[in-house]
């Protein structure tokens, strides 16, 4: 089973190859998506990981709180997201 996980604070110049590298580490990576601003296209500074869920789990015990570019980064298994209401 896939699981998706949430990688926030990550350093602005960040790759989506670099992210894939770093979770590569603990399996197989499905996915990586950094998460960019629409109007200026510049990362946003969080991203997300698509893993092996055993994967997945050795990933976010061993990457949460860590030091990646001088950034402690904040790992964990993503939320479904609210949809919004538009008015």
């Amino acid at each position: 089973m896939v699981k998706t996980l949430y990688v926030g604070n990550l350093p602005y110049a960040t790759t989506e190859e670099e992210l894939k590298e770093l979770f590569g580490e603990y399996g197989e990576v499905s996915s990586t998506k950094i998460i960019t601003d629409r109007e200026t296209g510049r990362s946003r500074g969080f991203g997300f990981v698509e893993m092996d869920s055993d994967a997945a789990q050795k990933a976010i015990e061993s990457l949460n709180g860590t030091s990646f570019g001088g950034r402690n980064l904040k790992v964990n298994e993503a939320r479904e997201r609210k949809p919004r209401n538009r008015f």
